[in-house]
Parts: structure tokens; C-alpha cells; sequence
């Protein structure tokens, strides 16, 4: 997703922008940077007088498959008032078919979107931009009545265009990305201001992997400061529990904190990559750091990814509809002992201390199982996808 943001005063504009990234299967959103106006090409640049003070990045999972979006920045503009245009950019979905293209630039998978600055709620509009999900690039004025994307057109060969995330021209034989705008007029005043933003986002899922968030941080570095003087990340799993890795590469500066709920957390490598495994039960994990000058872009993703070389029913557990544990869930001949497990995931995904001890051992072994001797067996927050479990349908 971008930011963009644009100074009117004596027509000078500069937009900051949250870089897009996408890559198979993938949804994805990013961090703030800033861009100068030309005509309608938006050029990246270095912002000289408004400094990004503070961040506060919250990301709840949920079970659904959508993740809650919370960002708070307090940022520092040491001159004079200036009215700006700020942007939202969320990249359109890759490999979904189904969804139709928005000429109105309304993202498919983005709802509940609402904006304040110094706390008053703010109108948005919807556009649709050029993107290049590798590069800090010009952006082109798309012409919708030229460029069509997949479903309104064929490329010259017959063929499907290669993705949905693409919008083609017949009359000049090419291809471009693009992405969905969301933008809003806001007014800085001298010293610290305010801007909050919330929205609901389907997060990224596919092979290997039942979810995966994306958040691009780099661009945070074109503000005038170069850096995020108090950055702090909060992931939360309300009213579920999740098991999840991050990267290493970029939090260097500090350690993840349990601060609320039931939680853990260990070193470990996906591949030759170091990582921060997490598992969190209604809980919150924290990250912070002053003076945080990224190196590199987050991406939260779901715990499978770490054990591809692990065949245990249940190494990894989810409770969302996105993740079926194991093709063998559908063999009609399941074993006493596959379908014994798979009853009980949700009993144990949940801290029941089994009276069984062959259990109780079982699921010991899983870096997620968290015992909660007070928990008492209820199936009121069961997800349809465990009840199929329990009651061993397809």
C-alpha cells in the first residue's frame, strides 16, 4: 500500500507513497516515501522538512483470513501550515481470477477504510495508478479506455494475459502493473500532527503457506529524518491463537515481547535464514526500536513454511478455513490413531491438558501447544473447519 502526499502551496507537490509489493498469490501493503508531482507522474524524492516521529504498526490476525490494520504516526513538520494530498496504494490481487478489475479503483480485498488526521475523520477517492513492484519509478495516467485488464481482453496471441494483476494495451502490445489508490486532502500544521488510519485486508495465502503479510518499511526512509525516531510493531491474535515467523534480518535492534495473552517465542532458520518463531493464544507480541533505520521489509508469515520437511499430523495447526492439515483428511480409510488426532487439534490448539497421557504427549512436541490447565472443554469458538475435524467429514 502507499501513501501519497502532495503540497499545494505555490504549486509545489510532494507525495509520499507506501511502496507495493506483490508476488505470487499475494496481497500485499507498504510503508510510507515521498514523491514529487510532474503533471501526472509521480517522481520519488527526498522529503527535506516533515519528519516521521513515531509509528505505532498494529496487525491483527484473525481467523477469518483477513488481517485488522491499525497505523498511528505522529509526524513533525517544523515550518509553516501546508495543505497535502495523502494516498493509499494497495496492489491489486495476483492469480485471482475471479475478482473483476475496479475502474472506480476500489480495491476488491480492502474494506472498513477510514483516515484521521489530528483527529478528524477525512473523505477519501478511489483512482487507479501505474505501479512497478520492484523500482521507485514515474507512475503513468492510465487511460481505462485503453488499458484492459484480464477478462475485458486477450493478448494479440489468443492467449490470457499472464496475470490479473496486469492491465494490457492492444494498440501499443504491452503491459503494465497496477494498483488500486485511496487518497484524502489533510492539512499539517506547524509542529506534531496526527495521521490514523485503519482498514480490513484479506491477507496473502498459497502454497505452502496459510497466510503471509507483506509490510514495505524502506520507504520510511524518504522522510527528512531518514529514519522512524520511535517505531513500535504490535501483533495481535484476538480471540485466537497463531504460530508465525519473521525474519531476523530486520529486527536487529531489539527482541520480541509477549505483552499480552498466552505466548512464545525462539530463534530458528527457514533454510539458512535466521528467524523469530512466534506462537501467541489472545495475545499481543512487541517489537521496538528508536532511531529505526530499516534495512529490509517485513513479511508475517504462517509457521508451515517452517517445517516442509516435517510429515507429523499436526506440526502446524491453524483454525481458519485457509488450512486443511493434510490431503489424508479426505482418504475414507483413516487410521484410529489420524483420526483420533485430528478430533482433538482444536481441543489442544486451545490448552487442553489431556487426561490421556499418550495425547498429552503427542501434542507436547509442537512448538504451538501451550497447556492451559484452567481452560475448561468448550466448543463455542469452534471454526466450521474444526467441526469438520471433530466430526471427520470431508
Amino acid at each position: 500500500l502507499k501513501f501519497l502526499i502532495i503540497k499545494t502551496p505555490d504549486s509545489v507537490f510532494r507525495i509520499l507513497s507506501f511502496l507495493t509489493f506483490l508476488s505470487a498469490s499475494l496481497l500485499a501493503w507498504s510503508n510510507d516515501g515521498v514523491f514529487y508531482v510532474n503533471g501526472n507522474h509521480l517522481v520519488p524524492v527526498q522529503e527535506t522538512d516533515i519528519s516521521l516521529t513515531r509509528e505505532v504498526l498494529s496487525i491483527s490476525l484473525c481467523d477469518d483470513g483477513y488481517a485488522k490494520v491499525d497505523v498511528l504516526y505522529t509526524l513533525t513538520n517544523p515550518g509553516r501550515e501546508k495543505v497535502v494530498t495523502m494516498g493509499f496504494e494497495a496492489g491489486a490481487p495476483y492469480n485471482d481470477y475471479d475478482v473483476p478489475f475496479s475502474h472506480q479503483g476500489i480495491h476488491p480485498y480492502i474494506s472498513d477504510f477510514t483516515v484521521e488526521m489530528n483527529g478528524t475523520p477525512l473523505a477519501y477517492m478511489n483512482a487507479v495508478v501505474k505501479s512497478d513492484y520492484n523500482t521507485l519509478c514515474d507512475f503513468l495516467p492510465l487511460d481505462l479506455s485503453r488499458w484492459k485488464s484480464f477478462g475485458e481482453t486477450k493478448m494479440r496471441d489468443g492467449e490470457d494475459l499472464p496475470h490479473d494483476a496486469m492491465l494490457y494495451n492492444t494498440a501499443l502490445d504491452s503491459l503494465i502493473n497496477f494498483s488500486y489508490a485511496y487518497y484524502f486532502v489533510a492539512r499539517f500544521v506547524h509542529g506534531q500532527n496526527t495521521v490514523h488510519h485503519t482498514y480490513r485486508y484479506r491477507m496473502s495465502m498459497g502454497v505452502g503457506r496459510t497466510f503471509e503479510v507483506p509490510y514495505w518499511l524502506l520507504p520510511a526512509m524518504r522522510w527528512a529524518n531518514r529514519q522512524i525516531d520511535d517505531f513500535t510493531l504490535r501483533i495481535s491474535t484476538p480471540s485466537t491463537a497463531k504460530h508465525f515467523f519473521l525474519s531476523d534480518s530486520l529486527f536487529t535492534q531489539a527482541s520480541f515481547v509477549i505483552t499480552e495473552g498466552t505466548g512464545k517465542i525462539r530463534q530458528t532458520k527457514q533454510w539458512d535464514e535466521n528467524c523469530t518463531e512466534i506462537v501467541l493464544r489472545n495475545g499481543t507480541v512487541e517489537w521496538h526500536a528508536l532511531g529505526f533505520q530499516p534495512k529490509a521489509e517485513m513479511t508475517i508469515q504462517s509457521a508451515e513454511r517452517l517445517y516442509y520437511d516435517h510429515f507429523i499430523l499436526g506440526t502446524f495447526y491453524d483454525r481458519s478455513d485457509n488450512y486443511i492439515p493434510g490431503s489424508f483428511v479426505f482418504e475414507p480409510d483413516k487410521t484410529g490413531h489420524t483420526r483420533r488426532i485430528l478430533h482433538n487439534l482444536p481441543y489442544a490448539h486451545r490448552g487442553y491438558v489431556f487426561k490421556d497421557k499418550k495425547l498429552q504427549k503427542y501434542f507436547s512436541q509442537f512448538f504451538w501447544y501451550m497447556p492451559d490447565p484452567a481452560w475448561q472443554p468448550s466448543t463455542a469458538d469452534f471454526t466450521p473447519r474444526e467441526w469438520k475435524l471433530i466430526n471427520q467429514e470431508q
